[in-house]
């Protein structure tokens, strides 16, 4: 009704590391929105945890990526590294199991940093918002270092 009403969400880092605008991850896909609207980050960190409050609807077989469904709406994916689909599972290991409810710092998946870098994969991890069409605001803090669980972004639907 009225939007300056409208509440204000958060996404929070699922890894320390600084948070970079889309436009800069080395993936056409994610660089030009096209599987959603958010952040990425250059992680520095070794365990993935869940960015919000949320049911956690997926974590890919390879472990590398994972969704959860918000209360709000929201459908998050989180991409851990780039074409690190290829890697087949090997490096990542899943703590959270499919289709139970998390909490915002909830582990979700433990990286070995190490093994993947040294395969040559980045592991800059996009934080996206997929069903981007209900977000009317979203404010990033590009360039900001945040510690796993620190605000990294946002939104207002």
């Amino acid at each position: 009704m009225f939007g300056f009403l409208s509440k204000a969400n958060v996404l929070k880092a699922p890894i320390s590391g600084k948070v970079i605008d889309l436009k800069e991850v080395p993936d056409q896909v994610f660089a030009e929105k096209m599987a959603g609207d958010g952040a990425a980050i250059v992680s520095t960190g070794d365990t993935i945890v869940s960015p919000a409050d949320g049911k956690l609807t997926f974590i890919f077989k390879t472990n590398h990526a994972f969704g959860l469904n918000l209360d709000n709406g929201a459908e998050i994916l989180v991409h851990i590294g780039v074409d690190t689909v290829e890697l087949k599972g090997e490096g990542f290991t899943r703590i959270a199991e499919e289709g139970t409810y998390v909490k915002a710092g909830d582990p979700i998946i433990k990286l070995d940093r190490e093994f993947i870098i040294s395969k040559g994969y980045s592991l800059i991890t996009p934080v996206l918002i997929t069903n981007a069409d209900i977000i009317k605001k979203l404010e990033v803090k590009v360039g900001k270092e945040v510690k796993s669980g620190d605000v990294m972004l946002s939104y207002k639907l």
